[in-house]
Parts: structure tokens; C-alpha cells; sequence
């Protein structure tokens, strides 16, 4: 493998709600990554100073896989401080980061560009369980790994849990019954964005919680999904859209509802797109390494490739 990189950093933990599971994210890709680059492990606490000098002294990195998750590590701010130090780094950059994450925002460009979302308003937490009619999913406008999501069903008197932490304003979205997909695109090493085959997740809990997504056994994994053709290459085309028009870079994972009930209203059922994750888990029990793995590559190439295409913008 020519290499353009020989000493990189992986930054994880972070501050954020998902810093357990960024440091297991971080702790895979080091250790793929050691089969081909020197390897730093910077475990940020948010002290940015400590971030800078260790990034700027003699002998530091070259470039920087981005491992963190969730607020100062997918939104946009970090990716921001790495332009400014003319660090190269692994994903998206400031732009598709910050509007990523932020599920109001994605939600409009999608509509924009024609992909179809569930029906959905933003409101004050304290009306989440009255705008719409039951059952609904609330959801934290700028968090990920479904940290504070909530579905709200008939008979529920309380929108959400005391001292809600997730801000005043919520994404109340109306729930989409069915079957739970999410599709992968990767880049190629030219650059040009590849999808891969969905995969169907069917969580053990009620829905794809936090614990269904990192503990061992949470949920079933099924790739490729058994569903219709129709529909398989229909997530692949949205996940696509999704990537290019946020204009994500290295790898994204778009999240879909697939409603095949009698009701849907369509001969093959009604797919919705909910949201694309620009900064995938990379722990044992993720998403995107298991679909990789099934199409014929192998995490440590995954991982080589993402630090590979490393870059700032601008």
C-alpha cells in the first residue's frame, strides 16, 4: 500500500454523551492502524491547548483519524481547529459535520433534494407529546448513538424525563412502523463515493437504543437486509444522495425506516431516510465495519483508507 502518511494520531473520547464509545472507537482503529503507521493515541479531555501542542511540537503526527463522537468531535468544531492548524484529518469537514448532526437542518435538505423523511416538527420539550398524534419519537436536535431518544406511545402523560439535558427545543417526528435499515457509503480511493449493501438491524429493546447499539448481543445484524430489490436499491440511491448533498467525504451511514406493513400504501412499502451519521462507531458491535467486512474489506483496510484520503478544507 503506497502510504502518504507515516506517524498518525487517533483522537477519541471527547466530551460528549458518546465518549465511551469513542474511546472504543479510537482503541480499534490504533490498533488496525499500527499494522501500517506509527500510531499516537490522544484521549481529549477538552483541554484544547494540550490538543494543539501535541499536534504542533517537533516530531508530531502527520495527519489525524478523527475517532470522536458526538458534540466538539462530529459537529463541525474540532474539524474547525484542524483546518486552523493545518492538521489532515479522517471524515467529513466542518460543513457536513455541523449540518449532520444538527437533525432539523438534515431534515430540510433532504426534503430539498426530494428524499422522503417522516413528518416532523421542532417544539419546546414540554409539548413533545401533544403536537402530533401518538405514537411519536422525540429526539435531541444535535446528539447521536440515539442518546435521548424517546418514543412516545397512546396513554403516555409525560413528554419526557425530568431535567431533560438535551436542550429546549426537540424533533418530534412521527413513528414510522416496520423494519430498521441503515446503508454505508465509502470512498473510493479516487475519491468517488461507493454505497454498500443495507444492512437490518433488529434490536433486542423496543427500538435501536444506545444499549442495542454497543452492548454485546444488543441487536440482530442482518446484511445484506432481506428485503425487496426495489427497496435495497432505493436505499442505496437515497444513502448516496444523502452523502453528496451534505457533502460528506471518507464514510457516512444514513439511517432508514423501511414501513412494509399492510397499510404502507405501496405495492413493495415506503422507505424513509432519517438522518446520516458522519462519524460511524468503529467498535466491535458497529455497523459500518460489519458491512465492510460482508462486501470483501477488511477493517484494517478501512481504516488505512479513511486516513489515507485525509485532508483540511479550504
Amino acid at each position: 500500500m503506497t502510504r502518504r502518511f507515516h506517524h498518525v494520531a487517533v483522537l477519541m473520547g471527547g466530551t460528549s454523551a458518546e465518549r465511551a464509545v469513542s474511546l472504543s472507537s479510537g482503541r480499534e482503529c490504533a490498533k488496525a492502524l499500527r499494522e501500517h503507521y506509527q500510531v499516537t493515541e490522544i484521549d481529549f479531555t477538552g483541554d484544547v491547548a494540550d490538543l494543539v501542542a501535541r499536534l504542533k511540537r517537533p516530531n508530531a503526527p502527520e495527519a489525524v483519524f478523527n475517532a470522536l463522537h458526538g458534540r466538539h468531535g462530529e459537529d463541525g468544531t474540532v474539524q474547525g481547529l484542524l483546518d486552523l492548524l493545518k492538521v489532515p484529518y479522517s471524515h467529513s469537514g466542518v460543513l457536513a459535520s455541523a449540518t449532520a448532526i444538527n437533525k432539523v437542518a438534515t431534515r430540510r435538505l433532504f426534503e430539498l433534494v426530494g428524499l422522503n423523511v417522516p413528518m416532523g416538527r421542532v417544539e419546546p420539550a414540554s409539548r413533545a407529546a401533544s403536537v402530533l398524534p401518538p405514537p411519536v419519537v422525540v429526539k435531541p436536535i444535535s446528539e447521536g448513538s440515539s442518546v435521548g431518544v424517546h418514543i412516545l406511545r397512546e396513554g403516555d402523560n409525560r413528554a419526557l424525563p425530568p431535567n431533560w439535558p438535551f436542550g429546549e427545543q426537540v424533533l418530534v417526528e412521527k413513528y414510522i412502523p416496520g423494519r430498521e435499515l441503515t446503508c454505508a457509503v465509502i470512498d473510493t480511493p479516487d475519491g468517488t463515493p461507493q454505497a454498500y449493501p443495507a444492512l437490518e438491524i433488529r434490536p433486542r429493546d423496543a427500538f435501536y437504543t444506545y444499549d442495542s447499539k454497543y452492548a454485546d448481543g444488543g441487536s440482530e445484524h442482518l446484511v445484506p437486509a432481506p428485503i425487496p430489490a426495489v427497496i435495497a436499491s432505493e436505499i442505496q440511491r437515497a444513502a448516496l444522495v444523502a452523502h453528496r448533498t451534505l457533502g460528506c467525504r471518507g464514510v457516512s451511514r444514513s439511517d432508514f425506516r423501511y414501513d412494509d406493513t399492510a397499510c404502507s400504501g405501496a405495492p413493495a412499502g415506503r422507505l424513509y431516510i432519517l438522518e446520516t451519521n458522519t462519524q460511524p462507531g468503529m467498535t466491535p458491535t458497529s455497523l459500518v465495519p460489519e458491512i465492510a467486512a460482508h462486501a470483501g474489506l477488511s477493517f484494517t483496510d478501512l481504516v488505512a483508507g479513511l486516513i489515507e484520503g485525509a485532508r483540511c478544507d479550504g
